[in-house]
């Protein structure tokens, strides 16, 4: 029979896998927004109406993943002690 995880290891499997996402989506938005800008073409001596909203909505979206990015890799659990630099902490372990 398999060896159960502890909270502690289903808590550093849940956080990998989100910024694994996050960042996928933070790549593909960058993606597009460069695309946007690099390869549609613009009117001469201004941005589209379109586009321009369309800027707007991808920035917000990729400054919130950011954030959301920054605040998960943060809130990586530093209360607990751990003295041999396993990943677990001390009180969690066998």
């Amino acid at each position: 029979m398999k060896k159960r995880l502890t909270p502690a290891e289903l808590d550093a499997r849940l956080k990998f896998v989100i910024g694994c996402m996050l960042g996928a989506v933070l790549l593909i938005t960058t993606f597009f927004i460069l695309y946007a800008l690099v390869f549609v073409t613009q009117p001469i001596g201004a941005q589209a109406e379109n586009d321009k909203m369309f800027f707007g909505v991808l920035s917000s979206v990729a400054t919130f993943i950011t954030g959301t990015l920054a605040g998960l890799m943060i809130s990586t659990g530093r209360n607990a002690e751990d003295k041999n630099g396993n990943g677990i902490p001390d009180n969690e372990e066998e």
